[in-house]
């Protein structure tokens, strides 16, 4: 068993600094594959440190397998721990930098060459065995670094942003290898922490996404838990709406009308529009922000929705989508509109665009999510 419970976790560095992590509360079962995201500065790394034992706790209790471990060293806490830097010895070959922790530990050469073996097979790594680091390229080194935490056949492996030092042809095939990884060794727990949304919508089973700045000491540590498919389809927040999503999810800006059990309605500007979602907690008038994804809105009508004219600014190709920006009216951000990349249309053309209820998210004045009120993939 490898469950990792945070209960009422909190780090400050000093008295005279606001906490880095507050409050963090959190469970990861046995076998989950689950990734700390967030922006810069949110103290993803520095949770993870804290499983490490690379990092005290300042107050809360960190517990691994039922067992309180806050004032044990890390050697004895049954993890391994993958850098964002290789930190291979030079000197030594593949084989023996992943050897080379088991050898300081006293472990039996016999028990150390299975293990090895082992692990090279997993990894692909049985032809490098005997090269040195320098005659590697960047994902076979950090392969090798992923091996040398494989063979300590530990209860939990930690991800220090590992890909980041890799190229985005190589992110893709490392990440790949990550994800078989998991599968092959499907009763170990994994925690990976990247600022690379893609990697964690990838990757993982559950996804911790962390506030950052004053959010963190307003709200605490934790934004929102989840599946990615979750985090995409029910964000809590407007924080996690924001972060979640590649272009972001637009919003606009408008005043509550009229809140009934299946729908809302919200003025935007002189347009009303209807969402799917439950707002009867909020009264009329207050201000409140639909927001809506760049691939959820049609650029023609399916009767079901309400049409909203704008104005075509720009468009980007990208192959096999476009992006379009487009200036919906005065005071609102300019809305990014996600169409077939074959679509025909020019910049300074006039659009009309769909928003359709189910497609709908209501944020109120604080930045939370009304409960929506349509079936949604998990």
């Amino acid at each position: 068993m490898s469950r990792i419970d945070f209960q009422n976790v909190c780090k400050r560095y000093s008295p005279e600094l606001p906490l880095t992590i507050n409050n963090a509360n959190l469970t990861i079962e046995q076998g989950e594959f689950c990734v700390f995201v967030g922006p810069s500065g949110c103290g993803k790394s520095t949770l993870l440190r804290m499983v490490a034992g690379l990092e005290d706790i300042t107050s809360g209790d960190l517990l691994i397998e039922d067992q309180r471990v806050n004032d044990l060293p890390p050697a004895k806490r049954g993890v391994a721990m993958v850098f964002q830097s290789y930190a291979l010895y030079p000197h030594m070959t593949v084989g023996e930098n992943m050897a080379f922790g088991l050898r300081v530990l006293g472990s039996d050469k016999t028990e150390i060459d299975r293990k090895v073996k082992a692990a090279a097979d997993i990894l692909q790594l049985t032809p490098l065995l005997d090269r040195l680091p320098k005659a590697l390229s960047g994902g076979q080194r950090q392969r090798v670094a992923i091996g040398r935490a494989i063979v300590k056949e530990p209860k939990l492996f930690l991800f220090d942003e590992p890909l980041s030092n890799l190229d985005a042809a190589l992110r893709v095939q490392t990440r790949l290898e990550i994800a078989k990884l998991h599968k092959d060794m499907n009763s170990a727990s994994m925690i990976y922490v990247t600022h690379d949304q893609v990697e964690a919508m990838t990757l993982a089973n559950k996804i911790v996404l962390l506030h950052t700045g004053a959010l963190i000491q307003e709200r605490g540590s934790v934004a929102q838990v989840g599946s990615p498919m979750n985090l995409y389809h029910r964000p809590v927040s407007l924080f996690a709406a924001e972060f979640i999503g590649s272009p972001k999810m637009n919003l606009l800006h408008g005043h509550l009308v009229d809140a009934q059990e299946g729908y809302a309605t919200v003025k935007v500007g002189e347009q009303l529009i209807k969402a799917a979602v439950d707002a009867r907690h909020l009264k009329a008038g207050e201000q409140v922000q639909l927001g809506i994804r760049p691939e959820h809105i049609p650029l023609t009508s399916s009767g079901a929705g309400s049409n909203v004219a704008g104005h075509l600014q720009h468009i980007e190709r990208l192959g096999d989508s476009s992006l379009l920006y487009v200036q919906m009216g005065e005071g609102q951000a300019v809305t990014t509109v996600k169409v077939e990349g074959s679509a025909i249309i020019s910049a300074g053309t006039s659009l009309n665009l769909c928003m359709l209820p189910d497609q709908l998210h209501l944020f109120d004045s604080h930045g939370m999510a009304c409960q929506r009120t349509v079936e949604l993939p998990n």
